[in-house]
């Protein structure tokens, strides 16, 4: 269990680029970072007008002469001090995630970014090159990912429990977009701009992330080839679509599905993985993070509540508070951001890290597989080699 005691030895010094006054994602980011005091926020180019991210940035108790008005101004000029940032996250619209990240790793920063990386494969591993050539990590920001018992699912999943794996259902399908909600919020409208949010809307919004978590699970299967079927029902969103459904193919044999929507109408949130195997299944649902479904053929269905001693030793460790009390997403991207930390100072000191998080290879992974949906639907909705 997690107590408050440092995990690093001293924070380190990070800042934002976004994230400012009505970022859905900015608070989330910043109480994440700041809660094991891994991270300190010193600086930041919070917002395009540089007046309004000042203000905003100086309510965050950071100084003034460090609110920047441009990313390029705050690595410039950051360089020069002493005391400079190490490492920055990137809150800002998927079409400038590329520029930032690259000239983040060029001004010799760790970066945490929001998904998705960036628009391309190309581009995805060119940043992967030039991490590793600049010996910095690369975080991406899959927070579901951090609540505990997927790692009791992983570890029963490694254990054979499910024995061999044949069906992988996910869906990440939620109704707060079932109208055009982006004509009257400017934080929605640019998710709907090619322009600003890339080849694809809820494929790369969403469906990456039970993808990711299905990733985590299930390490030794590799996507072979799939089908991708995308629709605009809010026919301004087009050609960005709002729903989609992809099949899939893994080397191993078994089969898996990605339900990606925002137009279930109804729906709070949606997401679920549902892991199939020969004896057993497993599913979680975002909705109720504290618990995994086990369900083993001819059992009673068994519910695993975080925190409880059954759980693997691997499952406990990132509890903070114990079983019973619920714990929810500020305490999943806090168990994220924690490891992020971890592997900047392992990076730093030239150790390995041994405990996974959703670093560079997940966000090339999370772009290929847009890419290759979009490239299947845009064919008509056929079967794809995955590349």
């Amino acid at each position: 269990m997690i107590y408050g005691e440092k995990r690093v030895a001293r924070p380190i010094r990070w800042a934002m680029v976004g994230g400012g006054h009505g970022s859905q994602i900015g608070y989330i980011h910043r109480s994440a970072a700041l809660r094991d005091f891994c991270f300190e926020l010193v600086a930041g180019a919070f917002d395009l007008d540089f007046a309004r991210g000042k203000a905003f940035g100086q309510q965050l108790h950071v100084a003034a002469d460090r609110c920047y008005p441009d990313y390029q101004t705050m690595f410039n000029q950051e360089a020069q001090r002493t005391d400079g940032i190490e490492a920055v996250s990137i809150a800002t619209p998927n079409g400038t995630h590329y520029d930032i990240c690259k000239a983040a790793l060029l001004a010799n920063l760790h970066v945490i970014c929001e998904k998705p990386l960036c628009f391309t494969v190309k581009q995805a591993e060119e940043l992967a090159e030039l991490a590793a050539k600049q010996q910095k990590i690369v975080a991406i920001t899959y927070g579901y990912a951090g609540h505990q018992v997927i790692e009791e699912g992983r570890r029963l999943i490694a254990d054979g429990v499910l024995g061999d794996i044949r069906i992988v259902k996910m869906e990440f399908a939620h109704g707060f977009h079932n109208v055009a909600v982006e004509k009257d919020t400017e934080s929605t409208k640019w998710r709907v701009d090619p322009k600003m949010a890339g080849p694809s809307y809820v494929l790369g919004d969403l469906g990456t992330h039970p993808l990711f978590i299905a990733e985590v699970l299930l390490p030794h299967l590799r996507i072979k080839r799939l089908l991708c079927s995308r629709q605009s029902f809010v026919q301004s969103r087009a050609p960005l679509e709002d729903n989609a459904l992809t099949l899939m193919e893994y080397d191993t044999g078994a089969v898996g599905s990605v339900w990606s929507s925002c137009v279930n109408a109804g729906s709070m949130h949606g997401q679920r993985i549902r892991i199939i195997g020969e004896k057993a299944s497993l599913e979680w649902w975002d909705e109720q993070p504290n618990q995994l479904r086990l369900e083993i053929q001819g059992e009673p269905v068994r519910i695993l509540e975080r925190g409880m001693g059954y759980l693997h030793d691997s499952a406990l460790k990132e509890d903070r508070i114990g079983g019973g009390h619920p714990e929810g997403l500020f305490e999943a991207w806090s168990n994220l951001y924690a490891r992020f930390a971890e592997a900047i100072v392992c990076k730093n000191e030239g150790r390995r890290f041994d405990v996974w998080y959703p670093d560079i290879s997940a966000g090339v992974e999370g772009v290929r597989w847009v890419e290759n949906c979009v490239k299947s639907a845009d064919l008509g909705a056929v079967w794809v080699e995955y590349q």
